[in-house]
C-alpha cells in the first residue's frame, strides 16, 4: 500500500511551479533567463507534467502520482542536459561555442526545481497494510 505525505507533495509541486519563474541561466548583456526564456517547449512540457501531477493528487491516484514524480525526475535530468548542450553548441562555429559556453552560467533556479522534484519523489512511500 502506498502512503502519501500530502505536505511534501504539495510543497514539491509549489517549488516546481515557482522554479519555472526563477533565474535559470545568466546570459551576458540580456541578463537572467527563466525557463520560458531559455526554451518555451521545455517550459510547457514541464508545466504539463506538473499539471498532470496535480490532477492525480486531486483524484487521489497515489500510484499515478508516484509515476509522474519519476517522470518529472527524468525530465529534470533531460532538461539540464539539454540546456547545457544548447549553451555549448549554440552555433556551428567551434570558437563561438566555447566562448558562449564559458559566459552562459546556470543559476539557482535549477536547485529550486531539483528540491521540488525530490520532495515529489519522497512524498510517496510504501507502507504496510493495517488489518484489524
Amino acid at each position: 500500500m502506498l502512503i502519501l505525505n500530502k505536505f511534501y507533495a504539495w510543497l514539491g509541486i509549489l517549488l516546481c511551479v515557482i522554479a519555472g519563474f526563477c533565474p535559470m541561466l545568466k546570459v551576458p548583456i540580456k541578463g537572467n533567463w527563466n525557463l520560458y526564456q531559455s526554451d518555451a517547449r521545455l517550459f510547457l512540457i514541464t508545466y504539463a507534467i506538473i499539471a498532470i501531477s496535480v490532477l492525480f493528487l486531486f483524484i487521489r491516484k497515489i500510484g499515478a502520482f508516484k509515476f509522474m514524480s519519476f517522470v518529472m525526475a527524468i525530465w529534470y535530468v533531460l532538461a539540464v542536459v539539454a540546456v547545457y548542450f544548447t549553451a555549448n553548441n549554440y552555433t556551428k562555429y567551434g570558437f563561438a561555442n566555447k566562448l558562449i559556453g564559458r559566459v552562459v552560467h546556470f543559476q539557482w533556479g535549477w536547485i529550486v526545481l531539483l528540491v521540488g522534484v525530490l520532495f515529489m519523489l519522497f512524498s510517496v512511500k510504501r507502507g504496510e497494510k493495517i488489518t484489524a
